[in-house]
């Protein structure tokens, strides 16, 4: 991947709606250039999916929580219990006291306590800890153009 490579990424998480021609444009290629690039990055797994960034409150999502999930097993085979509760948006297997880590969005926090319920019917999972988030400051996307 080079500097244009990151460049196109940078510009399609900003707004994933641009044409070929803008891209190319704003890089310096051609509208066909550009798609092949872009066609190559989704091809090498580097572009996992376009999607559409919905505000979860208006769509009755409001309360975003992070649940620490305890257990007495090895959850690192579990990822298809996890993924059966919708509300859970993410779902990570983690070092340290607990095992897992969820992010799980809800209408209410009685909705978060069923989800809750329901994780604890999960085997092997011992205990949870939910921290429910007043205010987001901010998300961000990936810098692309940030060197390790």
């Amino acid at each position: 991947m080079d500097d244009i490579d990151r460049r196109l990424i940078a510009l399609l998480q900003h707004d994933a709606t641009r044409s070929y021609a803008t891209l190319g444009r704003a890089v310096g290629l051609s509208a066909g250039a550009a798609h092949e690039r872009v066609r190559k990055l989704r091809e090498q797994g580097v572009i996992r999916a376009t999607v559409v960034d919905v505000d979860p409150a208006a769509l009755g999502r409001g309360v975003l929580s992070f649940v620490l999930v305890d257990a007495t097993a090895w959850m690192g085979d579990r990822a298809d219990s996890f993924a059966a509760i919708p509300e859970i948006q993410e779902a990570h297997v983690i070092a340290g006291s607990s095992s897992v880590l969820v992010k799980v969005r809800t209408a209410t926090t009685e909705q978060l306590q069923d989800v809750l319920r329901r994780l604890y019917a999960i085997d092997g999972v011992s205990g949870t800890q939910a921290t429910v988030v007043l205010e987001t400051f901010f998300e961000r996307a990936l810098d692309v153009d940030q060197r390790l």
